[in-house]
C-alpha cells in the first residue's frame, strides 16, 4: 500500500470496502466480535502486523513468559511505524491481552491502532494512551489466565477472518475490515466511485425516489446519474 492508496482508503468507509470485496467474491472480511472500544472516533488504515494466541497451557503461560523471546513484549518491538496490530485471541474474552503499559509502547512505536477479537484490560489507562482500539470488551485477568502467546507475523484467524501479514486493515464505526494485499489497488479504484454513487442515490431517496432500479442501479439510472454528475 502506497501513500496515495492509504489516503483513498481513509476517505471511504469500512462498509464500502466490504461491499467492494463482496462483489469480487471475497466474503469473509469483517472481523467479528471486534467493535470500536477506545479512541476509535476516526478511521484508521494500515498494514496488518499479526499476533497469534492459543488456549492457555500452564507450563507455557506463566508470568515468566512475559520476558521470553517469544512474547507480546518482543513482538511489539518488531512492529513498524504505521502498522495496525491485529491480535488473534481466538475470540476469548476472559482475559485482557493488552493493558495500558503495552498499549503505551505501541503508541511510542508509532503503531496506528489495535484490532482484536479478544479483550483489553486497564481500560482507563488504555483510553488515556490515545491509541485507537477495536476489541470485544474488557477483562481484569491477565492474558496468561486464558491464553498463550505463540507467534507474530504469521497468518491468523481473527474474528473468523483470515488475516495475513501486510493485508490492509480499514477500521471505523462499523468495525474492522481486511483487504487482501493483492486487492488493495482494486478496492482503491472502485470504492470512491461507489461512495459517489451512493451519495447521489441517498439524495434521490430524500426526494422520494423508490429503491427498485436505484439501489442497485439500473442501466437507465446509471445513465441519468452520469448525466447529472458528469462522472
Amino acid at each position: 500500500m502506497n501513500t496515495e492508496q492509504r489516503d483513498i482508503l481513509l476517505s471511504v468507509t469500512a462498509a464500502t470496502v466490504h461491499t467492494v470485496l463482496l462483489k469480487h467474491g471475497i466474503r469473509r472480511t469483517w472481523i467479528r466480535g471486534c467493535r470500536p472500544l477506545y479512541n476509535a472516533d476516526r478511521r484508521i488504515v494500515g498494514p496488518a502486523f499479526t499476533l497469534r494466541y492459543v488456549p492457555s497451557r500452564e507450563d507455557l503461560a506463566t508470568p515468566a513468559s512475559w520476558g521470553s523471546p517469544i512474547s507480546t513484549r518482543a513482538a511489539i518491538e518488531a512492529m513498524p511505524e504505521g502498522c495496525i496490530c491485529v491480535a488473534d485471541a481466538i475470540g476469548n474474552t476472559g482475559a485482557g491481552i493488552f493493558g495500558d503499559i503495552l498499549v503505551e509502547r505501541l503508541v511510542q512505536r508509532g503503531v496506528c491502532g489495535l484490532v482484536t477479537d479478544g479483550a483489553m484490560r486497564d481500560g482507563a489507562g488504555v483510553r488515556d494512551t490515545g491509541l485507537p482500539v477495536w476489541a470485544s470488551g474488557l477483562a481484569a485477568p491477565a492474558s496468561i489466565t486464558e491464553l498463550t502467546f505463540v507467534a507474530w507475523q504469521e497468518p491468523v484467524g481473527c474474528g473468523g477472518v483470515a488475516v495475513f501479514p501486510h493485508d490492509v486493515i480499514v477500521a471505523d464505526d462499523d468495525g474492522a475490515v481486511v483487504i487482501p494485499a493483492a486487492m488493495v489497488a482494486t478496492v482503491c479504484e472502485i470504492a470512491p466511485q461507489q461512495e459517489l454513487y451512493e451519495a447521489w442515490a441517498h439524495e434521490q431517496v430524500k426526494k422520494g425516489a423508490a429503491l427498485p432500479g436505484l439501489y442497485p442501479p439500473s442501466e437507465e439510472t446509471l445513465k441519468r446519474y452520469k448525466q447529472e454528475t458528469g462522472v
